[in-house]
């Protein structure tokens, strides 16, 4: 077969790998891809929102599967494309990837099918948000209704605050058009822990748990990212939860979709709160997370190939998706000021030491290949991954690896996973 997957970070970095352990698999491009993906996929200089360049290469190179991982081209119905034009594509179609490009959407379905989540009203005017939250409980969460990077969510500790983040959410468009509704929620306290699925529209099937840092500082202090580091599985995610979640939110997401007639097939990312009262759903993803991927994936044994496929046929019921007994962390070097300003160009010194390992990774995000070598060229710069028997043994792991990589500018948080300690 002939693989194009189609964004250019971390994440399609960790399916990239996956993808060329299938024995289905010949040949891998990848759109736009980074300097990382190039050492194991060829890169195609094509945007993720250039559609139709994305279905016209895909059609011109007779490409078998086209994996879409990036949120925008999926909300903005790339699959839609692909199908249009008698193309396979792995990923939600357009009416579906609305569990995610929405989040009043995502709220409504929750509370219309019994979904377990936090309480919460949606708004379009600034002013009948301003009215609420004179009368509401703090600390309340203020979520920009469209995509914004992993980054639209106030935590807002008192009425000021959150006036502010009205005014800067849906007046001053912090996060754009993303900011257009307003989603005002219940704080909830408790244990975040995110699980990864596959969908064929009907069945799921549940990857191994992962608990993602959002925030840029230790001790999760400082602004939200995209994804500081992760650890699989978690070990909070007992049986019990599982079993719950299973019953009252894993299974009736998928049913709610289908009866609203946005049958999902593809991956759903659900992020969850363990509260005292139980696990309630924080957001929906419709896609595989950053940097969760690159914890879970290494860890699955069955062809991904095979399970995409599957998704795509509706024969999910036939799989049965294995995971490794060990565990895994997921530290990130990004550059030092992310996720505000930060310079790039900085050659990225030890990565050929990753080379030949079959327990140690260093998927690329914000990379690119020069003349002077493999240079920063984001934010997110790198994910350092790292399995062990256990999850300290992984944590140890990473972090040692996370030495053999050197460039200017490198930071990264050094309490990743320190909440396996507290287990």
């Amino acid at each position: 077969m002939k693989v194009l997957i189609v964004g250019g970070g971390g994440r399609e970095h960790a399916i990239a790998y996956s993808v060329s352990k299938s024995r289905k698999v010949s040949k891998i491009y990848c759109a736009p891809g980074n300097a990382g993906i190039g050492m194991i996929a060829e890169c195609v200089p094509i945007g993720a929102m250039e559609f139709d360049k994305i279905a016209a290469f895909a059609k011109e190179k007779e490409i078998d599967l086209t994996i879409v991982a990036m949120d925008d081209p999926l909300v903005g119905g790339l699959v839609d494309r692909l199908e249009e034009a008698g193309l396979r594509a792995f990923g939600p179609r357009k009416n579906a990837a609305i569990l995610e490009g929405s989040k009043a959407f995502s709220k409504d379905l929750m509370k219309k099918y019994n979904i377990p989540t936090a309480a919460y009203e949606n708004f379009d005017d600034p002013k009948a948000a301003l009215a609420y939250l004179e009368t509401a409980d703090f600390p309340i969460v203020l979520k920009a209704d469209g995509l914004a990077l992993g980054k639209g969510v106030l935590i807002c500790q008192d009425l000021d605050e959150a006036k502010t983040g009205v005014k800067e959410i849906m007046e001053d468009k912090k996060f754009g058009s993303a900011g257009n509704r307003l989603v005002i929620e219940e704080f909830m306290t408790g244990r975040e822990v995110s699980v990864l699925s596959f969908v064929d529209g009907k069945n799921i099937r549940i990857m191994t748990s992962a608990q993602d840092h959002k925030r840029a500082g230790d001790g999760d202090t400082g602004l939200n990212t995209g994804g500081m580091g992760t650890f699989s599985p978690s070990p909070f995610y007992t049986e019990e939860v599982d079993s719950f979640c299973r019953k009252y939110i894993y299974q009736p997401t998928v049913d709610a979709m289908l009866a609203e007639g946005r049958e999902f097939k593809g991956v759903i990312f659900f992020g969850l709160m363990l509260t005292e009262k139980g696990p309630r759903v924080l957001e929906y993803n419709a896609r595989f997370g950053d940097p969760e991927a690159q914890v879970v994936l290494p860890r699955m044994k069955n062809d991904i190939i095979e399970v995409m496929e599957a998704c795509i046929d509706g024969t999910l019921d036939q799989i049965d998706l294995e995971f490794e007994d060990n565990a895994a962390v997921c530290v990130v070097l990004a550059s030092d000021g992310y996720p505000v300003k930060y310079e790039k160009g900085f050659v990225i010194q030890g990565l050929e030491k990753f080379e030949g390992q079959d327990s140690y990774f260093c998927f690329h995000a914000g990379t690119a290949k020069t003349e002077k070598g493999i240079v920063t060229n984001g934010g997110r710069v790198l994910g350092v991954t790292a399995k062990g028997d256990d999850l300290k043994e992984a944590r140890k792991n990473a972090y040692a690896a996370t030495e053999w990589i050197t460039f200017e500018n490198k930071y990264m948080r050094h309490d990743i996973g320190k909440a396996i300690d507290e287990a």
